[in-house]
């Protein structure tokens, strides 16, 4: 009985362990709409549109981040690999920015179609989706692994 308790736990953790790993290989994209002169983005540049750092593109056109829901997957791998931050780095600098004034966090959608149409229907917005969302209407600038 035991054996096949064992073997039953692997093979679960082996399926779980799977199933994540599927769920983490979806290639990460921050995206601008088609309009949009801006071509590429190197990662400290998006990191600092994100965080209220500046709200300008490197051509100096005006750029407005706009996030994933708070909580969404896709929104914590984002800023834990553009900004290296947690999501509860993220609320504690929220926070602070908030109380002192200097800054409020972006706008929020909820999932990629939605993030694609507003991106693409606004040139100047920049935000994110996974690669499999991309269409016509953005582009991407810069592709997160």
């Amino acid at each position: 009985m035991n054996v096949s308790i064992r073997t039953l736990c692997l093979g679960l953790g082996l399926a779980l362990g799977l199933c994540a790993g599927a769920a983490r290989a979806a290639d990460l994209v921050v995206i601008v709409s088609a309009r949009t002169p801006v071509t590429t983005l190197r990662a400290d540049q998006v990191a600092d549109i994100f965080l209220s750092q500046t709200n300008r593109f490197p051509d100096g056109s005006e750029a407005v981040a706009v996030d994933q829901n708070l909580g969404s997957p896709l929104r914590d791998e984002f800023y834990g690999k553009v900004a290296r931050r947690s999501p509860a780095l993220m609320k504690a600098y929220w926070t602070k920015l908030i109380f002192t004034g200097r800054g409020q966090p972006p706008a929020e959608v909820d999932g990629n179609a939605a993030m694609r149409k507003l991106v693409a229907d606004t040139p100047g917005m920049i935000g994110y989706v996974e690669r499999a969302a991309l269409d016509p209407s953005v582009r991407a600038v810069l592709v997160v692994h």
